[in-house]
């Protein structure tokens, strides 16, 4: 049984550097080897729901059927009409997807794909995962401190972190924070070139692009195949000085093959089968026109024995052309000479695909991920500096406003009540500020079910990380300024224990309105006291009310006056006020509930620990469970 510091490595096959073509001696320090990625009848099928929630049906839809072929290294490209075929397809292969509905043989040199082959391969998604707070180079060390092994120096990292700035083009750019697209390309492409894994996806790697940085992009990926890596990438038309680049072309479309073999025998496939192919073209725009129905050759001929209907459904066009042409696909020599090939890697593997898909492994220990994850968090902090100065500032006065308001407030018989008032909003107040508290995690969730599937880091490690990088800065650092600010100006005392703990769910505002009905109507709220123990402001309001009014008095001697004018409301002690609202004057009254507050963030802590333990279940792209609550 390996452990998470022991993971699997992708079966490498050595070679001679001499068969690469345009491979200097300064390569020769790269090449450990090379990686065939063979897949043989991949189907892929989903369940899609459908109508109203309480009578849903579902279907289940083939997206891929029976898609056989063989990567090797160099550039491999995948081309498909905008129907979601060609990421789904790189998606399966690279192992990011639900294995669910999926059946067929995906191997690596001949045999099964590792169990923790998305953290033993690169995967580039087409919605970057940089952190835009920090610059360049913070991301590519953060990628390479988490990724490269223990066993490796500082100056071996650093050096080869130089060496992927230099080939990308970074060098001079690594202290800018990647705020435009192609920046976050770069340095997308540049987190995973770092691992130096054999095999590399792209998901639409030049989308976004100018044709110069496209091109530079497809450039540097087609020099890191001379040193025998595998790159797989999808895209989307692509220019002439791209398209020669390639070195194998995937056409997809409606979940089946149209082409598969060397890129530059494509034109060469379409226009023998009798397609007219207009050199002012570019051939990537003529081979979308063909599989989208542009041309009518193959539903034309005598053997049809009728003329394309005009105005037939355009759909059902779609699916006479793509059908003929997956049927040509498979009745000609490159599909021959591919299942030929494709046969003897496949050797004894009958058993199928893998069930062991999903394990993660990480190749540093958990001290070594929380360090970096905290160290990593805090520089993202630190990005958004003009926003936090501006919260404080804004905490400040506002609590230096509160602050006066308790210290002006006078020892008479509606002093009670007016301190519950100032409380109550003091309560409100901490609550409304820590709404934003769940943006934590939800802002990165997509980043991390990335990193995690990639073997960057465990949940753990991540979820600590994060709640000491951030939470203690961000959230944790004001509520105390804001707390210690007003009880300061009012001469709260030296009862430290005065300051709330910070707490907000979704629901604050409901329990917000519970706790401040009991100020106006505590025979109303008599019946309905249950409800408090649902009310995260009301232990905290509690608390504070307890530490606040016990012990004082309101009805001073020799100021008769005062007390004739309060008619029948005369409170003269705090104790008065505590017991007219059904509050403990023990110490207990006081300290249960800030450990009522205590289980009530642990609660909510776990739960948003559970959530990122389901969320490493599923794909980044097909995520489905939101984070529904915040914590402090």
């Amino acid at each position: 049984m390996s452990s998470d510091n022991d993971p699997v490595a992708i079966p490498m096959i050595e070679r001679n550097p001499n068969d690469l073509p345009g491979i200097d001696t300064s390569d020769l320090k790269t090449l450990n080897g090379e990686a065939v990625l063979s897949f043989y009848n991949i189907s892929y099928q989903e369940t899609v729901h459908s109508g109203f929630p309480f009578c849903k049906k579902t279907r289940v839809v083939e997206r891929l059927s029976n898609i056989s072929g063989i990567m090797k290294p160099g550039l491999n490209a995948i081309m498909a009409p905008q129907d979601g075929s060609r990421s789904l397809l790189l998606d399966v292969l690279a192992a990011r997807k639900d294995p669910c509905g999926l059946s067929g043989d995906i191997l690596i040199n001949g045999k099964p794909r590792p169990a923790n082959f998305t953290c033993t391969s690169g995967y580039v998604p087409r919605n970057d995962m940089v952190m835009r707070t920090v610059t360049v180079r913070d991301n590519i060390e953060f990628s390479a401190a988490l990724r490269l092994p223990m066993t490796m120096t500082k100056d071996e990292k650093r050096r080869r972190i130089n060496e992927v700035l230099e080939l990308l083009h970074l060098d001079k750019e690594l202290n800018v924070k990647p705020n435009s697209k192609e920046l976050e390309k770069r340095t997308s492409i540049a987190m995973e070139l770092v691992t130096e894994h054999p095999i590399l996806f792209l998901d639409d790697p030049t989308t976004g692009l100018s044709l110069n940085t496209s091109t530079d992009v497809i450039s540097v990926l087609r020099r890191m195949s001379r040193r025998g890596r595998t790159i797989i990438f999808s895209i989307n038309q692509p220019p002439y000085s791209i398209f020669r680049l390639f070195d194998s072309l995937t056409l997809v479309a409606s979940g089946k093959v149209m082409f598969h073999g060397p890129a530059q025998e494509a034109l060469e496939y379409f226009t023998s089968a009798g397609y007219n192919y207009d050199s002012h073209n570019y051939p990537t725009d003529f081979f979308l026109e063909i599989i989208n129905g542009g041309f009518s050759s193959l539903l034309n001929t005598e053997e049809d024995g009728h003329e394309a209907d005009e105005h037939k459904d355009l759909s059902e066009r779609h699916h006479q052309v793509r059908e003929k042409l997956a049927n040509m696909y498979v009745q000609s020599s490159l599909y021959r000479e591919m299942k030929t090939e494709l046969d003897p890697l496949l050797g004894e593997q009958k058993a199928g695909r893998s069930s062991a898909l999903e394990k993660i492994t990480h190749v540093t220990p958990f001290w070594h991920q929380l360090w970096w994850i905290m160290r990593h968090s805090f520089k993202n902090f630190k990005g958004f500096l003009q926003t936090t100065i501006i919260r404080a500032i804004i905490t400040v006065i506002v609590a230096v406003f509160m602050g006066t308001m308790f210290y002006i407030i006078r020892d008479d018989c509606g002093g009670a009540y007016t301190r519950s008032v100032m409380l109550f909003l003091l309560t409100s107040v901490q609550c409304i500020t820590g709404t934003s508290a769940g943006e934590l995690f939800i802002i990165d969730r997509d980043r991390f079910v990335h990193e995690h599937t990639s073997g960057y880091y465990r949940v753990s490690s991540y979820f600590l990380g994060k709640l000491l990088g951030e939470l203690v800065p961000r959230r944790l650092f004001p509520s105390i300024i804001f707390t210690v600010t007003v009880f300061s100006i009012a001469g709260a005392g030296e009862n430290a224990a005065a300051v709330p703990t910070q707490l907000i769910t979704i629901y604050f505002m409901f329990t917000v309105f519970i706790t401040g009905m009991s100020l106006f109507s505590i025979n109303f709220m008599h019946d309905l006291s249950w409800l408090y123990y649902f009310s995260i402001p009301h232990y905290g309001f509690t608390a504070l009310l307890h530490n606040e009014v016990l012990g004082q008095n309101f009805c001073p001697e020799h100021r008769t006056v005062e007390i004739n004018k309060c008619h029948n409301f005369v409170i003269c002690t705090g104790e008065e006020f505590l017991t007219m609202r059904s509050i403990s004057l023990s110490s207990w009254g006081f300290w249960k509930n800030l450990v009522a507050l205590a289980c009530i963030m642990s609660l909510l802590l776990s739960i948003t620990y559970i959530q990122l333990l389901a969320l490493k279940k599923k794909w980044y792209f097909k995520i489905t469970l939101p984070f529904s609550l915040n914590y402090p």
